[in-house]
């Protein structure tokens, strides 16, 4: 299996972005995953039992406070997703992402005020998203699907 979830959260205001701060977050957060998905694909193809689960975000499908290159970062991760799913399919190969919202990770720290946003009252936490992955891991019938986490923020 191969889980891509290289990313990264510039901070900036729609007057502060920079064309650096748009090309490395593309680069990082959506290259990143199509260059690792590339280079496995070869010996996933010898295997007819693979699993890609690429993370994405809750930003894919909403504001954020990030900005709008992470937006865009995001919502392209479940486009590539898509993409690779709908033509990988019949060589064993199921492609999904999970979409976390307000993790507990070391990029919410001091970021407590954001937990009234939240219905179910608290932040998710790694293990949760690691148990969505696994979910998808373990399906071998879900493909080209993203698994949204917002503990009731938003609803797919």
């Amino acid at each position: 299996m191969l889980v891509n979830n290289a990313g990264i959260a510039i901070v900036r205001g729609v007057d502060d972005l920079t064309e650096e701060d748009f090309d490395r977050t593309i680069t990082v957060n959506l290259k990143s995953a199509f260059l690792c998905t590339q280079a496995v694909l070869p010996m996933m193809r010898t295997r007819k039992w693979v699993r890609i689960v690429n993370i994405s975000s809750g930003a894919a499908r909403g504001a954020g406070s990030i900005g709008p290159h992470y937006n865009a970062s995001k919502a392209a991760m479940e486009g590539l997703t898509r993409g690779y799913a709908a033509r990988l399919v019949k060589e064993g190969i199921t492609v999904n992402a999970v979409a976390p919202s307000l993790i507990e990770t070391d990029m919410m720290k001091g970021q407590s005020g954001l937990v009234s946003r939240i219905p179910i009252g608290r932040f998710g936490t790694a293990e949760e998203v690691a148990q969505a992955v696994m979910l998808l891991v373990n399906n071998p019938y879900m493909t080209g699907q993203t698994i949204a986490m917002s503990g009731g923020m938003a609803f797919n």
